[in-house]
């Protein structure tokens, strides 16, 4: 069930992908590898496909990277946005090399002939361009006048806006990323009243992989739940992989998406009688490649375990060196606590299987 209510913003094709509008919310990230080695690169973006990834972003620092970007695209399923800063020249290489998608900001990469270039070759192919203003990056003139705040990143954001739209065109995204969370959430709220573009929502250098996973939580979910998100990335200091799992457990938390398992677990506490968190480790590492969205339990109660894991698909719940198999709060069978997660893992393999 969805319990959010949708900002209505414009919809735009980003290669297969529909971004905007009612589409689901879509995960993306960006490889840390160099750009011109495009095997690195490629193994990367598969890893990343094979997680749920459904749009990256690679680094295009010089003309030496932008022409791999074919080759890498020829290599890849998802969507690939080349990612340009300060120059119209490798954007117009990256759209000779067949991207689905450009993050530049007009405003910075050169004179009015350079965008009105970058713009007519986008328009040509189709290629939406994402407009991402950083906190940390805004213009000089735009801080003075504004300060560090809110208003300046959208001020930022619709500078170069009006640069596109002066090119009538409007296969628009835009960004608006701040370390800050109540910042951030403050700008596209005011953003939000102003246009209607599709936003790619995150927040940005987050922190490390347990830090920036809670940080991005709080700010995703502020932003989410007002409607604010046709795209995101979580931005963690940490392998591309980690910022996955991150959003789909976030949008999973939210109903926003279905992916994958869901893991209920109960903390533990003084009576619980097997090693709960290792048995909850290893049931999340086992089943990390079942796709279907299944919710799996892990509990540390025979007694009580299966009633309050009732609505689990599947779960254990263990005792005194024993436990029990479950399906929907119905026992399976008594397994000694050695087995449980094999046969709780037999369990959904079969499941899934013979769907």
């Amino acid at each position: 069930m969805d319990f959010w209510p949708r900002r209505q913003s414009r919809e735009i094709k980003l290669g297969q992908v529909t971004i905007g509008g009612q589409a689901p919310v879509s995960v993306q990230s960006m490889t840390n590898t160099d750009t011109r080695d495009v095997v690195a690169t490629v193994a990367q973006i598969k890893r990343l496909e094979l997680v749920g990834c459904e749009l990256v972003r690679v680094a295009v620092p010089d003309e030496t990277a932008a022409n791999k970007l074919a080759a890498i695209k020829k290599a890849i399923a998802i969507p690939l946005i080349a990612d340009i800063h300060f120059s119209h020249r490798l954007a117009l290489v990256a759209v000779e090399q067949g991207v689905d998608g450009l993050r530049l900001n007009p405003g910075n990469i050169g004179s009015d002939a350079g965008v009105r270039e970058v713009v007519a070759a986008c328009r040509e192919r189709a290629i939406p361009i994402r407009i991402g203003v950083n906190g940390g990056s805004l213009e000089k003139e735009i801080v003075e006048r504004y300060g560090y705040t809110p208003e300046a990143l959208v001020e930022s954001a619709l500078g170069h806006v009006r640069l596109l739209e002066d090119e009538n065109f409007d296969l628009i995204k835009i960004s608006l990323k701040s370390s800050d969370v109540m910042a951030t959430l403050a700008a596209y709220r005011l953003l939000a009243k102003r246009v209607n573009y599709p936003f790619h929502v995150g927040i940005t250098e987050a922190g490390t992989k347990l830090r920036g996973a809670i940080k991005s939580a709080v700010g995703l979910a502020l932003l989410l739940g007002e409607g604010l998100g046709d795209t995101l990335r979580v931005s963690l200091t940490a392998a591309p992989e980690e910022e996955i799992f991150v959003a789909f457990e976030i949008l999973k938390s939210l109903g926003l998406r279905q992916r994958g398992i869901e893991l209920i677990s109960c903390p533990t506490c003084g009576r619980t009688e097997v090693e709960l968190i290792k048995l909850a480790d290893e049931v999340e590492k086992a089943l990390a490649h079942i796709r279907e969205p299944l919710k799996i339990a892990v509990m540390g109660c025979v007694v009580n375990g299966p009633g309050e894991a009732r609505h689990a698909d599947f779960g254990i719940a263990g005792g005194k060196g024993v436990g029990l198999l479950f399906r929907q709060g119905k026992v399976l069978g008594k397994l000694p606590e050695s087995e449980l997660v094999k046969a709780l893992v037999d369990e959904v393999e079969n499941f899934v299987a013979n769907q």
